[in-house]
């Protein structure tokens, strides 16, 4: 039995106590991976943002708000797992100040001050001795797999993961799934279009194939 840990969902970046900056992202998939990690006998961890899709019964669910919830949840929880599988929508900005409250509407333009956030997954990567990270990098419809996984393949390299899944973003929120998984030895593997619990599956034993492997030498 392998322990994997997976990030999943969007998170939610407060402005003030009402309004936020936050994506589309559904949490279904890392709902999907938690339920693939599940029916393949292994245990499964899922850091959770704010979503409406139930998680799978059996998996550990770590429910968590913004960047820095998250990234605080998944470092805690790392250390007792063999595999992150990085799914979640990290919002690349928060605001800079939350605002107490709701103020009221101003007329004319307004400035928000942003600030990065952490880049949670490569964080982790940097310290994971025998463990197995798979990152997601959510790529653009338009470019096309050749240039999407391209582009994977850089983040790949830049942020020491052992593969990456290229995932089109038309699928964002949906049922589908439109996705490859790059390996850090060269291999590409396109998945064909189909529902997200089944290419969880697929992406669930490639990870727990890359530990395996890594750990019987």
């Amino acid at each position: 039995m392998v322990a994997i840990l997976i990030t999943a969902g969007p998170t939610r970046e407060y402005l003030d106590d009402v309004r936020f900056l936050s994506n589309a992202s559904s949490g279904r998939m890392g709902c999907a991976l938690a339920e693939a990690a599940l029916g393949a006998g292994h245990r499964a961890t899922l850091v959770l943002g704010p979503v409406e899709v139930a998680p799978p019964s059996g998996a550990v669910v770590i429910s968590v708000v913004s960047a820095l919830e998250m990234q605080a949840a998944a470092e805690r929880a790392f250390d007792a797992h063999d595999v992150l599988i990085a799914a979640a929508a990290v919002a690349d900005w928060r605001p800079a100040e939350r605002l107490a409250g709701k103020p009221p509407r101003q007329a004319g333009r307004t400035t928000i001050e942003l600030v990065p956030n952490p880049d949670v997954v490569a964080g982790l990567a940097a310290r994971k001795g025998g463990r197995v990270v798979l990152g997601f990098a959510l790529e653009s419809v338009s470019a096309g797999f050749p240039a999407a996984v391209d582009r994977g393949r850089r983040k790949l390299v830049a942020k020491h993961l052992d593969a990456v899944v290229v995932n089109l973003y038309g699928a964002s929120g949906c049922g589908a799934a439109e996705c490859g998984i790059c390996h850090a030895d060269g291999r590409d593997e396109v998945l064909p279009r189909t529902d997200k619990r089944r290419a969880a599956d697929r992406m669930v034993a490639a990870a727990v194939a890359l530990w395996q492997e890594r750990n019987a030498r």
